[in-house]
C-alpha cells in the first residue's frame, strides 16, 4: 500500500499492487512514494500506516465470484479489515476517505431482475446470497456511517464510496482467465452469458480517474459538502453488451472467435450447478471441491444490469478520460503481448 503526495497531500492507496489500486497510484503522478507491505487485518500495521496520511484511498479486497474463498476469509479483509483501517484513520487524523466499492452490492439478486441505466436512486431488492457482494455491502455501510466521525484532533472524517461496474483493461485477471480459455478452446471464447444479457464494462483507466476527481472534489469545501457520506456509480462509454461479447470485442483483432450460442440451455445449467453446490458441500469435511460455476455466477452473468455514471458527472465533474475505442485499443494490444506467453505456458502443461 504506497504512500504518495497527490498535491501537497499525503495519500495513501491500500491494494495497490491489484488491477484497480495500481492504476489509482499511477494517476497521481508526483514525486515520493513509499511501500508498506503488511496485512489489511493487522491493525498495529495500518495505525502506523495512516500516520501523517491526509487521505485513505481503500482498494484492497479479496475478489471471489466461484466460492475459492471462505466466508470467513473474505468478511474478515473485507469488512473486518474495512473497519480497522477506518478506526486508525479516527486514530491518526486522517481527513478524507474514499472506499473502491463495487456494483455487486447492489446484485444482481437471486431471481435476475435486471437494471437498465440504473441511478444511486434506483429501488432494487439485492437480498445478496454471496460472501463477494455480501461483504462490499458491509463494508460500504461502515465507510459512510463513518462520515462525520471526530477524529482525534477534534476534526471530522469525510467519506465516500465509488462502485465501479465490470472493470476491464490492461493486467485484468478475469482476462488473462478467459483468454486462456480461448486459447484451449481453439482460440474460441467460450459464450459464457447471453448475448442480450447486457452490462455496461468500465476501462480501469477510468476507474482510476474517477477515484482522483473524487479526491479533488473532498478537498474543495463545496464538493466536499456535495459527496460526504455518498456513493456513486462509475461507468463510462464502453458499448452495452453481454460479457461474452466483451471478450470478443477485445479479442476479434487478434483473430479469437467466440461462441454462438451458450453451451445447454440456462435452465440446465442452473441445474448442474445446484448440484456441484451440493457435492461440494457433501465433501466439505473430507475434500475441497470447488464447482467451475455457480447460481450466483450464472445469474450475474445473465442479467441486464447497467449503470449511469451521470450523478458522479453531476457532483465530482467526471467525464471518462478514455474513449471506448482508446480503452479497447490499449486493452486489446495487452491481450497481444501475452498471448504468446500464455500459449507457451498452456502448451508445456499438456
Amino acid at each position: 500500500m504506497p504512500a504518495r503526495s497527490l498535491s501537497g497531500v499525503s495519500c495513501l492507496v491500500t491494494g495497490a499492487s491489484g488491477f484497480v489500486g495500481h492504476r489509482i497510484v499511477r494517476f497521481q503522478g508526483v514525486a515520493t512514494v513509499k511501500t508498506l507491505q503488511g496485512d489489511i487485518r493487522d491493525s498495529d500495521f495500518l495505525h502506523r500506516s495512516c500516520q501523517g496520511v491526509d487521505l485513505v484511498i481503500h482498494a484492497a479486497a479479496i475478489i471471489d465470484t466461484v466460492g475459492n474463498v471462505s466466508k470467513d476469509v473474505i468478511m474478515s479483509i473485507n469488512v473486518t479489515g474495512t473497519e480497522q483501517l477506518l478506526e486508525a484513520c479516527l486514530q491518526n487524523n486522517v481527513q478524507y476517505f474514499i472506499y473502491t466499492s463495487s456494483m455487486e452490492v447492489m446484485g444482481p439478486n437471486a431471481r435476475g431482475d435486471p437494471i437498465i441505466n440504473g441511478t444511486e436512486e434506483t429501488a432494487y431488492d439485492s437480498k445478496l446470497g454471496f460472501s463477494y457482494g455480501q461483504s462490499k455491502s458491509l463494508a460500504e455501510q461502515k465507510v459512510l456511517k463513518a462520515n462525520g466521525q471526530e477524529l482525534q484532533d477534534g476534526g471530522t472524517l469525510t467519506t465516500c464510496s465509488l462502485r465501479p461496474t465490470y472493470v476491464y483493461g490492461e493486467e485484468s485477471q478475469f482476462l488473462q482467465i478467459h483468454v486462456d480459455q480461448a486459447i484451449l478452446n481453439g482460440d474460441v471464447f467460450h459464450r459464457i452469458s447471453k448475448k442480450e444479457a447486457l452490462v455496461n464494462p468500465v476501462y480501469v483507466g477510468n476507474v482510476a480517474w474517477a477515484h482522483l476527481l473524487a479526491a479533488r472534489a473532498m478537498r474543495d469545501p463545496e464538493g466536499s459538502k456535495r459527496i460526504a457520506g455518498n456513493f456513486y456509480f462509475i461507468a463510462d462509454d464502453t458499448p452495452h453488451m453481454s460479457y461474452a461479447d466483451l471478450n470478443h470485442a477485445l479479442g476479434k483483432e487478434l483473430g479469437l472467435g467466440v461462441e454462438s450460442q451458450l453451451a445447454m440451455p440456462l435452465p440446465i445449467l442452473y441445474l448442474l450447478a445446484s448440484l456441484m453446490e451440493v457435492v461440494s458441500f457433501v465433501l466439505r469435511p473430507f475434500v475441497r471441491f470447488v464447482p467451475p460455476f455457480t447460481r450466483h455466477l450464472l445469474t450475474l452473468l445473465n442479467t441486464p444490469f447497467t449503470f449511469s455514471y451521470r450523478k458522479l458527472q453531476s457532483d465530482v465533474g467526471y467525464r471518462p478520460r478514455y474513449g471506448w475505442e482508446e480503452a479497447r485499443q490499449m486493452t486489446t494490444n495487452w491481450m497481444a503481448s501475452m498471448i504468446p506467453q500464455r500459449k507457451e505456458r498452456l502448451q508445456k502443461k499438456k
